[in-house]
């Protein structure tokens, strides 16, 4: 275990490379107007070191985060990197555990905007009224509410109720979206954001259109034909990051 901070020049280039990244995501989340106060989080795993990720340190706001001061934990909760800084229990015990069970998963998001957590907090959660709803339907599974995520015993009720499904609405709380990657994590929330936020609008206005299930199947089936290289959500976060870097580009710190 490090007993002291080592600046971002000396961390491995793999560190480094990451620590960016997920600092880079923080950034867009907040210009989108995901952020809430201090708290939510992304955690991203650091590449070829055993049980190790980064989350965002407690108390800063998510427009403050920046490369040199990600805490680096492993899933016992422990500091690996020296930082000063604490780690939101109620982040550190949720993420942990999906990243020790599901190494695959590299990246995983926990925010609390409005209209996922409102659809979150409605009986049925999200319906087949909108294009970027039926993305999902059949691929979301559901958490009962326990109250704040801070006891270890929850965890494995969490990824069982997962199941092989990589989004779990935590009911009457909010989402959390794995990825394989962060922009494969970023899309997908990106588009379970406009999933809800449009379900709010239309169950306003009146008895929405419901999708049947074999369009539903025909739309997943070609959503691959749309997608540009680099893999699933590349495209989309290096736009989003440029945006960030027009307007403030000290993340890269």
């Amino acid at each position: 275990m490090a007993t002291a901070l080592k600046p971002l020049t000396e961390m491995a280039s793999e560190e480094r490379g990451a620590r960016k990244l997920l600092a880079s995501c923080y950034r867009v989340f907040d210009m989108l107007g995901w952020s809430e106060m201090i708290y939510n989080h992304i955690t991203l795993k650091v590449p070829g070191e055993e049980d190790a990720f980064l989350i965002n340190p407690f108390g800063l706001h998510f427009s403050e985060v920046c490369a040199s001061n990600l805490v680096k934990i492993n899933s016992a909760g422990e500091k690996l990197d020296g930082s000063p800084y604490a780690v939101n229990k109620a982040g550190f015990t949720q993420h942990s555990i999906f990243h020790d069970r599901l190494p695959e998963m590299h990246c995983i998001i926990h925010t609390h905007t409005t209209a996922t957590m409102a659809v979150c907090s409605v009986e049925g959660g999200l319906q087949p009224t909108n294009f970027y709803a039926c993305n999902f339907i059949g691929n979301i599974a559901y958490h009962d509410f326990e109250g704040v995520t801070v006891r270890g015993e929850e965890g494995e009720r969490l990824v069982q109720a997962l199941g092989k499904r990589r989004i779990l609405m935590l009911k009457n709380h909010g989402p959390v979206v794995l990825g394989r990657t962060l922009p494969e994590a970023f899309i997908t929330y990106w588009a379970l954001q406009r999933a809800c936020e449009i379900q709010l609008a239309t169950m306003s206005m009146g008895q929405p259109i419901i999708v049947p299930q074999h369009v539903i199947d025909v739309h997943q089936r070609d959503l691959g034909q749309v997608q540009l290289p680099g893999g699933p959500g590349a495209p989309d976060f290096a736009a989003m990051v440029r945006r960030v870097d027009r307007i403030d580009s000290s993340w890269r710190d």
